[in-house]
């Protein structure tokens, strides 16, 4: 869920970051590396171009609290109970930590949290959005899900791959618990006798939560902030008007004026790495250059499938046509909330856009 469909000036301005794990191995299946006393990394298995997510054990009393689990399934079980012997000694897991409600953070929560008899931690909107989405789970597509692609100019084959695919969203999400305990953000959070903060962004997600602990110097950051790849920014069929691009980049601001950019970050895909305001000021600064990109390519009117090429520097065939559109709806819509661009709708009800 974080692998956005990367812009073409991505991958030709990246700040040189430091990676001060490049030359240890990463963990293995059911292995942890310990990246700074009491803070364990693991990595949990993914289908698709990511291949896994990073997760984290941290010491606390008598077990370990975790933060993210992994997506449900069979793999990522076997992986978890691989480490639950090895890579962390036996010791029971006291509390899960989720970031945010992608499948590949929360999947495995309700598995955790019943083998353990421990409790939920997460924001309040992720975990009630979560439970919305998972209760979509064999529904057919609902008709605003299909006006809402027609609109962006989706033929009907592309509409009846949304049919066909709807509703899968719980399938890779095992129970959740019933109950939870809200975190919230600037809470602070006593794990093993050490601080961590919650710091708090949204675009990516709807309410996402990252953790600062200040004397070990460490951010994890979920999904808000990696290294390599940026994070999907999407506008959905359930609010066909948001604007989480400006609530994406605002977010990024935010976490530059309360982090400082001394920690190691520890986010959710690719290898832990130093330099996280760069990387922040590199990630608003793109999305900005595709802004304007985008405004030029609006001198005539298209459809949201027609600025694909302006945005993204791969082709996009039918694997990312969803992801490209949500993108693209949520850079457009960034522009009309600027006073940029504006639209009109025909009478098929597929809109236009234009530059103001």
């Amino acid at each position: 869920m974080a692998d956005g469909v990367e812009d073409v000036a991505e991958a030709l301005a990246r700040p040189k970051l430091v990676y001060p794990f490049e030359t240890v191995p990463t963990p293995g299946t059911g292995e942890t590396v310990e990246v700074a006393p009491g803070v364990r990394w693991l990595r949990m298995p993914l289908h698709g171009s990511l291949g896994f997510i990073n997760v984290w054990a941290l010491e606390d009393g008598e077990g370990w609290t975790v933060v993210d689990t992994g997506m449900q399934t069979r793999e990522t079980s076997q992986a978890w109970r691989t480490a639950f012997k090895e890579g962390l000694e036996g010791k029971p897991i006291v509390r899960v930590i989720v970031t945010h409600l992608h499948p590949d953070h929360i999947g495995l929560a309700g598995w955790m949290t019943r083998k353990f008899g421990c409790r939920l931690w997460m924001t309040r909107l992720e975990y009630f959005q979560c439970r919305l989405l998972v209760a979509d789970t064999g529904r057919e597509a609902p008709e605003d899900g299909l006006r809402f692609y027609k609109a962006a100019g989706w033929d009907e084959d592309a509409i009846e791959t949304y049919r066909a695919r709807f509703g899968g969203f719980g399938k890779a999400i095992y129970q959740l618990p019933d109950s939870f305990r809200r975190i919230d953000d600037g809470e602070e959070i006593e794990i093993g006798g050490r601080l961590w903060r919650v710091v708090t962004g949204n675009g990516h997600s709807p309410d996402h939560a990252c953790l600062w602990q200040p004397e070990l110097k460490l951010l994890i950051s979920g999904d808000q902030v990696l290294p390599r790849i940026s994070s999907n920014v999407s506008v959905f069929p359930t609010e066909p008007d948001a604007d989480p691009l400006s609530d994406w980049m605002s977010s990024c601001a935010k976490l530059k004026r309360e982090v400082p950019d001394e920690v190691l970050v520890l986010p959710a895909h690719n290898d832990p790495f130093h330099g996280l305001h760069a990387r922040l000021d590199h990630l608003i600064a793109g999305h900005e250059r595709s802004l304007k990109r985008l405004e030029r390519t609006l001198a005539q009117p298209k459809r949201a499938i027609d600025v694909f090429a302006s945005l993204f520097a791969r082709p996009i065939g039918p694997e990312l046509v969803g992801m490209a559109t949500g993108e693209s709806l949520a850079h457009l819509n960034c522009l009309i909330e600027r006073g940029r661009a504006v639209t009109e709708t025909d009478a098929e009800g597929v809109v236009w856009y234009r530059a103001a």
